[in-house]
């Protein structure tokens, strides 16, 4: 089997291995409507952060004001 000539140093094992590091996920759930969000953002479905109301929701409109 094949040896190495020379030791590899910190340097080069270290860019060598710069890939291979876990890759946190960056989601939290939101404490008000329990949905999932990213971390340090306004929720999505809801529109609190940090426990107040940053951005009102539009609600949603029914199928039952559409006329037959």
């Amino acid at each position: 089997m094949a040896e190495p000539k020379k030791r590899t140093n910190n340097s080069k094992q270290g860019m060598r291995r710069m890939h291979d590091k876990k890759s946190v996920s960056g989601l939290n759930y939101c404490p008000n409507c329990k949905e999932p969000k990213r971390m340090h953002s306004v929720c999505d479905s809801c529109g609190f952060y940090n426990g107040k109301l940053v951005i009102e929701q539009k609600k949603e409109k029914t199928d039952s004001s559409v006329k037959e």
